[in-house]
């Protein structure tokens, strides 16, 4: 099917011709008389039939408004340049409002040249992502650490989903697919142009008039255009699901990371006091000469101990809050109090579950499927590369030895004997190829990830387990019958810091496994996503 030009008069108004009147001034007084739009819809043969039309009724109009010879001649050589002059202008018209319909999230967009509307595919994004600023950054007034307003994980990921930059440029990319796939489906342009044959020959000047033409696009190569870039658009979107996933991911493995520290250092804080209060108590029972000099100074051992683990400990909770700062894309935002417990949420996960929702819902995995498909369209697009397209030319010139006014149609395209698109065929097949081995890869490489992860996530998970039932309650209990036993003699002071020790490293190694069981839980759940921030 191929366009063609349907041209609707306009009303011919009255001219007075003078000796004076120059071809500028004709062409001016001519253009209301031509066509007011161009409508465009199939079969070429209509062309020629057009043109023949409106230059036969537009003559005979004038021979008879003004029986002269000298302006029948005006007009026949007027006439095919403010046509072609015409043409320009109704095509450049169509292609701007073609252009201001390409199609936005969920629009809908029509082929130049006729067809059925083509309906764009419907995103899960609307737009980037606007960074605002819900904290205050660090150069606010300072306040106390334990004034600040606590913060949930809710809120840190809602911070994250608005100002992580990472999203903001995954939504570029899809709404860059879109813009490529209304560029695919874009009807070639027509030409306009002057021509002129034979001009000085016995002093004539030949002749000339306008010429345009038209590329047509055969085989459905248009439609087969937006079919591979409709797949690229799937292929963005599912890549701003898997980039989201890392992002939350990354959020809810760094709030836990904080919030371990956080617990961390509130328990090193404890030991600090029972070291400080056991130094204190050695002193006096060494004043009153009932331990030695040796039980002083390993109760000064310890307390420093416990003075160098807090430390660590409130180094590492900054270290987390710069990084969960970071996540979110606020790197400047004052630490807050977070709220939660490690373990609240944490469901038993088995590998046979684990390892259907990984390969079920994992957007990485669904981006490869995607690219299958992309590749199949692509294989087919180049297949109908083989069909060449139609190129025509018409014109309509005045001859001016003749006194014609002459048509002529031109129709061309080129013979595929040697270059028959079998080189990019060939490509297109094997990219096919590489893309269905790409979805196997990807599938044994998740299964690889999530072998290393639910050992980690299995062995957490048991010994979370081991401390809830059996040691902490053990510790909890011996620290109690030591005390009891110190005070009344029972046991000396060496046993009762050997308790305490033991108590508070117990409690610090049961929270590090709860981080353990935590992360790998959040990993699994979260599709093996992460590292938002790494340059992809």
């Amino acid at each position: 099917m191929f366009p063609q030009f349907i041209v609707r008069r306009g009303n011919i108004q009255p001219f007075s011709h003078s000796e004076s009147a120059s071809p500028l001034a004709l062409l001016c007084a001519v253009s209301p008389c031509l066509p007011s739009r161009l409508i465009v819809y199939s079969d070429f043969r209509g062309i020629v039939h057009s043109i023949r039309t409106i230059t036969r009724h537009f003559i005979i109009g004038r021979v008879r408004a003004h029986r002269s010879n000298e302006a029948m001649q005006y007009y026949r050589v007027i006439l095919p340049l403010a046509v072609a002059m015409q043409v320009l202008l109704a095509s450049a018209a169509l292609g701007e409002d073609y252009g201001s319909s390409a199609p936005r999230l969920g629009g809908h967009t029509l082929h130049w040249g006729g067809g059925s509307a083509t309906a764009a595919p419907t995103p899960r994004l609307t737009a980037a992502p606007t960074p605002t600023a819900p904290m205050p950054s660090s150069e606010a007034a300072p306040v106390p650490f334990e004034r600040r307003r606590g913060m949930d994980l809710s809120e840190f990921e809602e911070i994250a989903r608005r100002c992580n930059p990472t999203l903001a440029q995954a939504a570029a990319r899809v709404q860059a697919a879109r813009a490529e796939w209304v560029q695919a489906g874009l009807y070639p342009n027509p030409h306009v142009g002057y021509e002129a044959h034979e001009m000085n020959d016995e002093g004539q000047a030949g002749q000339q008039g306008a010429a345009f033409g038209q590329e047509f696009v055969t085989a459905g190569k248009l439609r087969r255009n937006r079919e591979v870039a409709a797949h690229a658009i799937r292929q963005a979107e599912y890549a701003w699901a898997a980039q989201n996933g890392r992002v939350l991911n990354d959020v809810r493995q760094a709030f836990y990371e904080v919030l371990v520290a956080q617990r961390t250092v509130e328990l090193t804080e404890r030991l600090v006091g029972v070291g400080q209060e056991g130094v204190r108590v050695a002193e006096e029972l060494f004043r009153a000469q009932e331990v030695s000099r040796v039980d002083v100074l390993q109760a000064r051992i310890e307390a420093d101990t416990a003075h160098i683990l807090a430390e660590k400990a409130r180094n590492r909770r900054r270290a987390a809050w710069r990084n969960l700062a970071v996540v979110i894309g606020m790197a400047d935002m004052q630490p807050v109090p977070l709220l939660g417990e490690i373990q609240d949420g944490l469901a038993r996960l088995t590998w046979e579950e684990s390892l259907g929702r990984v390969l079920g819902n994992s957007p990485v995995l669904a981006e490869t499927r995607a690219g299958v498909a992309r590749a199949e369209a692509r294989v087919e697009r180049e297949l109908a590369e083989r069909i060449p397209n139609l190129d025509l030319q018409a014109g309509v010139l005045y001859d001016n030895a003749t006194r014609d006014t002459i048509a002529e149609v031109a129709v061309g395209v080129a013979l595929p004997l040697f270059n028959r698109n079998q080189g990019n065929i060939r490509k297109a097949q094997m990219e096919l190829v590489a893309a269905r081995g790409e979805v196997r890869r990807v599938a044994l490489e998740l299964q690889q990830q999530l072998a290393m992860v639910f050992e980690r996530y299995e062995n957490a998970r048991w010994q979370v387990e081991k401390y809830a039932r059996e040691i902490l309650p053990n510790a909890q209990t011996s620290l109690e019958l030591v005390t009891v036993g110190y005070r009344q003699g029972e046991f000396g002071y060496v046993t009762l810091l050997t308790a305490q020790r033991t108590f508070f490293r117990v409690n610090l190694a049961y929270v590090e496994t709860l981080r353990e069981l935590r992360l790998a839980a959040v990993s699994i759940e979260g599709d093996l996503l992460s590292d938002s921030l790494q340059q992809r």
